[in-house]
């Protein structure tokens, strides 16, 4: 994949569908991008994760389009999805079943339970070692067959933890990726794969096991064709480790020292990063999720890091929200344009580092059109998510901060 600046963006919020979608990048934003990430589009859109949660994950969500709309998509330009390995939703057919008829289900074994992991139980010191990117334990209490159990649920109690292991999870796994490749998709982003493989006795993040799984399926990957790029959201030096296991991992800490650097003017710890950092890299400043904070630990102090999460919030006029975990800032919800104040040479200070940092540049797409942060209800990210039909994005490309940036890019 050639190192050309990509677009992040949902189909249903950017355009409404997938059609819509290529309809821009080929229409008002042409020429901009060498690929597009689309953000989950399978069936549905918006479960309980806004798509990170599919009922069918070989199923283009009918109110997007289709596989062949993927397909026409692909052409002429680089196309990243995403393969969920961590877990499925709690509405998919295998799960229902096995809901009704227990370990009778034939996808029974697909769907991780607590005992498989802690046979002999765990201590309370075995359970605080979990990571998790959430507040609490990663256990959800389901009833299976007439079986009470309890269920891995890393991410919400609708996200149900496969057994990346089981024959017929694999088999899944398999299914979808073959599904990718075969609809034109260049490069496959393996979303939270740092929390797929548990195990006893340690922080079930990114083990030694974990890596062997990600060394299969990457081999997998590229025996269809497919570039892979792991999704890990935590301290960097946990990125660098994964980097040598994969075509193309985030660099999620970029965002926290660029940030830093413009707010201060201090670029000691950014030029620090830029000469250990790994250079197979997707570069980000903001995504869907917000900007990342947890990945500047270590190459900022917790002094730092606070002064960049206070001048966000004062910078936004208090409406951005930072979402901690154990005590410590995990991401921040809050546009990149309102991050910077709203200030257009600042922002395209930040812009400027964010691209020409040695890798793949990802812009998301509410960044591009200089958006501001939403009014939200439930989930903070919603902040960051607004949705542009076709007349709004032909608007928001006119404003002289728009239109430099896309100079710029």
């Amino acid at each position: 994949m050639p190192d050309q600046v990509q677009l992040i963006a949902y189909a249903d919020r950017l355009g409404g569908s997938l059609p819509a979608l290529a309809g821009l990048l080929d229409g008002p934003l042409a020429g901009l991008f060498g690929g597009v990430h689309v953000l989950p589009f399978y069936r549905p859109f918006d479960g309980a994760d806004a798509g990170f949660d599919p009922v069918d994950h070989l199923e283009v969500d009918p109110r997007l389009g289709t596989w062949a709309d993927v397909v026409a998509l692909a052409r002429g330009r680089h196309v990243v999805a995403d393969l969920i390995v961590n877990h499925v939703s709690d509405r998919s057919a295998p799960f229902l079943d096995v809901v009704e008829r227990g370990d009778a289900s034939p996808s029974a074994g697909m769907f991780l339970t607590y005992d498989r992991v802690f046979p002999g139980g765990a201590t309370e010191t075995d359970l605080l070692r979990v990571v998790r990117p959430r507040p609490g334990l990663p256990f959800t209490p389901i009833v299976l067959g007439d079986q009470p159990r309890l269920l891995w649920t890393t991410f919400t109690r609708h996200q149900i933890d496969l057994d990346v292991h089981d024959p017929a999870a694999r088999a899944y796994l398999s299914q979808v990726l073959r599904r990718l490749a075969e609809s034109g998709v260049t490069m496959v982003r393996l979303d939270a794969v740092g929390y797929t493989v548990k195990t006893a006795g340690t922080s079930c993040f990114l083990t030694p096991e974990t890596f062997a799984f990600v060394d299969e399926l990457a081999a997998e990957a590229h025996g269809l064709g497919l570039a892979v790029l792991a999704e890990v959201h935590a301290h960097h030096r946990f990125a660098t480790e994964a980097a040598a296991h994969v075509d193309r991992v985030y660099d999620f800490a970029l965002a926290p020292l660029v940030l830093h650097t413009v707010f201060t003017g201090d670029a000691a710890p950014l030029r620090r990063w830029l000469t250990t950092r790994p250079h197979n890299a997707v570069t980000v400043l903001d995504t869907h999720d917000g900007i990342g904070i947890v990945d500047g630990a270590g190459l900022l102090s917790s002094a730092q890091i606070e002064a960049v999460v206070e001048t966000i919030g004062r910078h936004s006029g208090g409406t951005s929200v930072a979402s901690r975990i154990r005590g410590a800032v995990y991401q921040v919800s809050c546009t990149a344009y309102d991050a910077l104040g709203r200030d257009d040479r600042r922002y395209l200070l930040t812009r400027l580092l964010h691209l020409f940092t040695p890798g793949i540049p990802q812009v998301y797409y509410v960044g591009l059109l200089a958006g501001h942060n939403t009014a939200y209800t439930g989930d903070a990210r919603e902040t960051n998510r607004r949705r542009y039909t076709a007349e709004e994005v032909e608007a928001a490309v006119h404003q002289p901060v728009v239109r430099a940036l896309q100079e710029l890019i």
